[in-house]
């Protein structure tokens, strides 16, 4: 096979400032040991996240030129709508500023005291946004995405059997909605097969459940399903999306992901009913349903970005440039989720660090030392993130102790990613040295981003 190149010229760079061990210890310290608190300035190569920090098109940047600011019934919506309508399908769309606020108005709306959002995985904003209204969210995840070390061609599927058995055990009445979220982010970036969401919908629709897209990596996962679902060779990952959207009733998505873009987001539906009391909570909190917190020039970014991430070039190179991070990491013998995802590679901290317990925070543990020996920026997923506590204030743990090394969008080249493995096989090898941490400050909410830790 012959190297795969990035299929795009880079037209504008951007310096990095490089920081030393010495210096990084200290911004480590200063920071209460919590990579979200360190100053991008200070970062030599930043994974904390895919969200946002996509390069933009020359194309994409020109339509920023074009954005039309009026407040209502601007030329740029009806651009995003049209571009969100040929992927998805559904006839009613709702700008947003982001996923999160897409994800607060609908679970506004189906949430509640007494209900249970079933999913193959939340993650950690749209599980906030459940919970928030004082409903649960249930991850029913397939067996083969517990395992880290596991291969299986689509790891991030929902568990049918499972989803059933919830279903009966809950009640449909106390079910608003199944969310299946495309790649699993929580389980490894992992994708879910046409046929696993096909499933699912035949579940919903018995039980008169709505069946809801959390689409931000849309087109990594049907890319996936081309590449390894029988009978989808020859279609175009256009024609693939299209007939995954076609079993949805709402999407939500993050346009910071699959759409290139620096900010905004959708949520689109079918029920003209459901979509009015959606647009009141609009207009209440994100503005007027032709804009919904985004300015004009964002909504023109969208709509090409979205043209755009469908191309199977792209596609093709995203896809193999995750894989041959993990490749080389695998050939250190790191362990690691696998096989690899679309978006990030996810290291197994909890295989990484075996002399750590859970409630030591392996993950935490393993993101800070990869900052403090290489400047390398990733964030943890584990006993931070998804971690609760018993009454008897002991932790319980999520399945997975796992870091997640994002990688941004047309943003690194490929000796950036050989700089990435080198250190983590550097860490890997001196292992043994990493102490476990404790949190000294936490919030009530999504903890993670703000909370404080020190060594043990």
């Amino acid at each position: 096979m012959k190297t795969i190149i990035e299929p795009f010229k880079i037209k504008s760079v951007e310096p990095i400032y490089f920081t030393n061990f010495r210096e990084r210890k200290e911004i480590l310290k200063n920071a209460h040991y919590n990579p979200f608190l360190i100053h991008a300035r200070d970062v030599i190569i930043d994974l904390l996240t895919d969200s946002g920090t996509s390069a933009m098109s020359s194309a994409q940047w020109a339509g920023i030129m074009l954005g039309d600011e009026s407040y209502a019934g601007a030329d740029s919506f009806f651009k995003f709508e049209s571009a969100v309508k040929k992927i998805t399908g559904l006839p009613i769309v709702i700008p947003t500023h982001q996923g999160r606020a897409a994800e607060k108005i609908l679970f506004s709306v189906l949430g509640g005291p007494g209900k249970t959002v079933l999913s193959n995985t939340l993650f950690d904003t749209t599980r906030a946004n459940v919970e928030f209204t004082g409903a649960e969210g249930l991850d029913l995840v397939c067996a083969e995405g517990k395992q880290p070390g596991v291969i299986a061609d689509f790891k991030g599927n929902i568990d049918l059997e499972a989803l059933e058995s919830a279903i009966q055990r809950l009640g449909n009445q106390n079910i608003p909605g199944v969310v299946i979220t495309i790649t699993n982010n929580s389980g490894g970036g992992q994708p879910v097969s046409m046929a696993n969401i096909e499933g699912a919908k035949a579940i919903c629709l018995r039980h008169g459940i709505p069946l809801i897209i959390d689409a931000c990596r849309f087109a990594e996962n049907c890319y996936f399903i081309k590449m390894r679902e029988p009978g989808y060779q020859e279609e175009s990952v256009l024609a693939i999306a299209q007939k995954l959207f076609s079993f949805a009733d709402m999407v939500t998505m993050s346009a910071k992901k699959d759409a290139f873009a620096n900010i905004g987001g959708f949520l689109a539906l079918r029920e003209e009913q459901l979509a009015q009391q959606f647009r009141n909570l609009l207009i209440v909190t994100e503005g007027f349903p032709t804009y919904g917190g985004l300015a004009g020039r964002d909504l023109e970014a969208i709509a090409q970005g979205l043209e755009e991430i469908v191309n199977e070039d792209y596609l093709r190179y995203r896809i193999r440039s995750i894989e041959y991070i993990g490749d080389k990491l695998t050939s250190a013998g790191v362990p690691l989720v696998l096989p690899t995802g679309g978006h990030a590679v996810y290291l197994d901290a909890a295989a990484f660090l075996p002399h750590i317990s859970k409630d030591q925070y392996p993950g935490q543990a393993l993101a800070c030392a990869l900052y403090l020996h290489g400047g390398i920026r990733g964030v943890e997923i584990g006993s931070v993130m998804f971690g609760k506590y018993a009454k008897d204030g002991s932790l319980i743990s999520p399945p997975l102790e796992l870091v997640r090394l994002a990688i941004p969008r047309r943003v690194y080249t490929q000796s950036h990613m050989d700089y990435v493995t080198e250190v983590i096989a550097d860490v890997y090898h001196h292992r043994h040295t990493i102490r476990g941490m404790k949190i000294t400050y936490e919030a009530p909410v999504l903890r993670h981003f703000t909370a404080h830790f020190d060594m043990l």
